[in-house]
């Protein structure tokens, strides 16, 4: 287990304060954050090659939160932690903030492992449960529709069309049936430290956060991340939500919380600042909204949108993302009256309401 770094390798940027400076965990090795706090890094096969994890000090056993990709590698890790540092007792709880693969990947090998229960929200596991059962040899049709719907052109279309369905269960290990439910206002103790359950949503159904409020320490998943903005996206198997309404909803809820909080994300580094970042991530979403909602004065679909929201090319790779981003915050505007979906039984269009 590594110590913190000095007080001089703190680092100030667009208003936030980095603890740790520059400093990250090697790969598979502990970084103590707070008296029984530890830093986790593992390795991610994305552009977005890391991922943070937690191990909290539970006395006479161990927490984790949140559980990595399953790579050979990562469990390569675990294994070498169980037999070092955390050695001499064991894992008692496994706590997983959402059902991203990153985050929820190896959590059936750890509860497996050790005899625990998986602990999340409902919506979260249920909707992991789903997804890893959610499999076909082609994309189902009503899936096909939906995109066409947002503009895709015909060549995206085809090739959804021949595609496998369901390669969310290839980045998780087998879940558990059952589940212990973690929901908004429960409170954890571990160790000697309480932790508050704060729920959040947008990004996933039921985002479960912890925080410490005597020590003011918040580990905060993928709701608030201090140098990425997190994907907030409508698809289809929910193709009427709101979910960029949620995700402003949640700001405002997490920024009762107190300003000079400690915050451990699930990328980039651990933090101060976070009703700073909170605005910085509200405001991007309004200046998106505000420029969107100018661009709509001749209609537009959500794959007509992407120049106005990204101002780069989106890949083929990044084409459902970018195409649920692009919805959510037509959506957004649809839901509040300033803009109306036209529907040519192709291709839905939006178009501002003067």
């Amino acid at each position: 287990m590594t110590a913190p770094p000095a007080p001089d390798e703190k680092l100030e940027r667009r208003g936030l304060v980095y603890p740790h400076g520059e400093h990250r965990p090697d790969p598979g090795r502990l970084l103590r954050v707070a008296d029984g706090i530890f830093w986790l890094q593992m390795p991610l096969p994305f552009s977005l090659d890391h991922i943070n994890l937690w191990v909290l000090d539970g006395g006479d056993h161990w927490a984790i939160v949140d559980t990595g990709f399953p790579l050979p590698a990562v469990k390569a890790h675990w294994r070498a932690l169980f037999e070092g540092p955390l050695a001499g007792k064991p894992v008692g709880r496994v706590i997983v903030t959402h059902y991203h693969p990153d985050h929820i990947g190896l959590a059936g090998w750890l509860t497996a492992k050790w005899q625990v229960p998986l602990e999340t929200s409902r919506g979260e596991f249920q909707l992991a449960r789903l997804l890893t059962l959610d499999v076909a040899d082609r994309t189902p049709d009503d899936v096909v529709d939906f995109y066409a719907a947002q503009g895709w052109p015909a060549d995206a279309v085809e090739r959804l069309r021949a595609a496998e369905w369901g390669r969310f269960g290839r980045g998780v290990h087998k879940l558990p049936t059952g589940y212990r439910r973690l929901k908004a206002g429960d409170r954890l103790a571990i160790g000697g430290r309480h932790w508050d359950v704060v729920v959040g949503a947008g990004h996933s159904p039921e985002h479960v956060c912890l925080f410490d409020a005597d020590s003011r320490i918040l580990i905060s998943g993928d709701q608030v991340l201090p140098r990425i903005t997190s994907n907030v996206s409508v698809y289809p198997g929910e193709p009427e939500a709101d979910p960029l309404g949620e995700w402003l909803d949640s700001i405002a809820r997490l920024k009762t919380l107190p300003a000079d909080t400690l915050v451990l994300p699930a990328h980039n580094e651990p933090f101060l600042g976070l009703h700073t970042r909170l605005d910085q991530l509200a405001d991007d979403h309004h200046r998106k909204l505000e420029a969107l909602l100018e661009a709509c004065e001749a209609p537009r679909s959500a794959h007509d949108s992407f120049d106005t929201l990204f101002r780069r090319r989106i890949g083929p790779d990044e084409l459902q993302m970018a195409t649920g981003e692009a919805l959510a915050h037509l959506r957004w505007l649809h839901r509040r009256g300033q803009v109306q979906c036209l529907k040519d039984g192709v291709v839905d269009r939006y178009l501002r309401l003067n």
